[in-house]
């Protein structure tokens, strides 16, 4: 177990900030309906959550124990990982946490506050710093340390090499597509609804590639892999992990026809390379729910699932939210 330190400073006032993205469009097969604004979409489903809360005593904080739960999070604090942050008691009203300029979701557990802090694939190995909000205008930090992590290489063929190295027409829309993302994933639904338990598999299926690869297309070196690919027929119903809300569905230039579902909280889902979307921007999806179907649109080398999970902004490693270690078998 490791034992972080707390500290108290008084303050006004209080900062946050928001994440990052990529892209947005209308796919070959999808069923759509002219998309809402981001802030319609929420609106409806957002609680007001007091920013006042007990005083927080000056005394250590413990965090999670590495593999121990809160929520529907694994806690494992490393590159890619989730840090599960303990607060101090949860006996007065949710405070508000914030992580390198992000805010992080914070969770009741065993009568404890956690800050459920998503950790970037680029973080380096060293002590962090959790703080939040406290009711007498003064500032709490609680440090939290990231561990190494080392992920395999993936070297991948892509045989249209458009994909690999856009030309000038696909670089603008791909900052289009950007743009649209960057509001996409800064959209959170101050609620948990997607309940307390583990996340259920979206497709049945070997994992193709693990979530943390450093890839080379083409032995070009690209982004590390945010997600885990599913292998699965082409045509296979996708299902919702959990109870969510669509905030947009379309056809991106990597990723083909795609979903992104908020879970509450500022966690999501992301669905990529599909050959069809049956939900559309606004609804509300329970778990199980068929969302689409697998396919190989965008960058692939085949049919797939490419899905991610997002936290605060960032990819995390998807098996840190799931009930189970393995996908189904088909």
């Amino acid at each position: 177990m490791k034992v972080p330190t707390t500290s108290v400073s008084t303050r006004h006032g209080s900062g946050h900030g928001s994440g990052h993205g990529s892209g947005h469009g209308s796919g070959h097969g999808t069923r759509r309906v002219p998309p809402p604004s981001l802030a319609s979409v929420a609106s409806s489903l957002l609680v007001a959550l007091p920013l006042l809360v007990a005083p927080v005593p000056a005394m250590a904080a413990v965090a999670a124990d590495e593999g121990s739960r809160v929520g529907p999070f694994e806690s494992r604090a490393v590159p890619g990982g989730i840090a599960a942050v303990d607060l101090g008691p949860a006996d007065g009203a949710r405070p508000e946490a914030h992580w390198n300029g992000r805010r992080v979701a914070v969770l009741a557990e065993d009568g404890r506050w956690h800050a459920i802090v998503g950790i970037p694939l680029g973080t380096g190995p060293g002590v962090q710093r959790v703080t939040f909000d406290a009711a007498d205008g003064t500032e709490g930090g609680v440090d939290f340390t990231v561990d190494a992590m080392a992920y395999e290489e993936q070297r991948l063929v892509i045989e249209d090499t458009r994909k690999v190295n856009p030309e000038p027409l696909d670089m603008r829309r791909i900052e289009k597509e950007n743009a649209r993302l960057k509001v996409v994933k800064a959209t959170r639904v101050e609620e948990l609804l997607a309940g307390t338990g583990g996340f259920d598999w979206p497709v049945a299926g070997p994992v193709s590639s693990p979530f943390g690869l450093r890839r080379f297309y083409n032995d070009q070196p690209r982004r590390p892999h945010g997600g885990i690919d599913i292998a699965a027929p082409e045509g296979s119903d996708i299902r919702a992990p959990a109870d969510g809300l669509v905030l947009e569905t379309g056809d991106y230039f990597f990723n083909g026809n795609s979903v992104f579902i908020e879970h509450g909280l500022g966690l999501q889902t992301f669905y990529a390379h599909m050959s069809r979307i049956d939900v559309a921007a606004g609804e509300r999806v329970s778990r199980g729910q068929v969302i689409g179907a697998v396919g190989a649109t965008g960058r692939v080398t085949g049919p797939h699932l490419h899905w991610s999970v997002g936290l605060n902004a960032t990819w995390v490693d998807p098996l840190l939210v799931l009930g189970t270690d393995a996908p189904p078998e088909r």
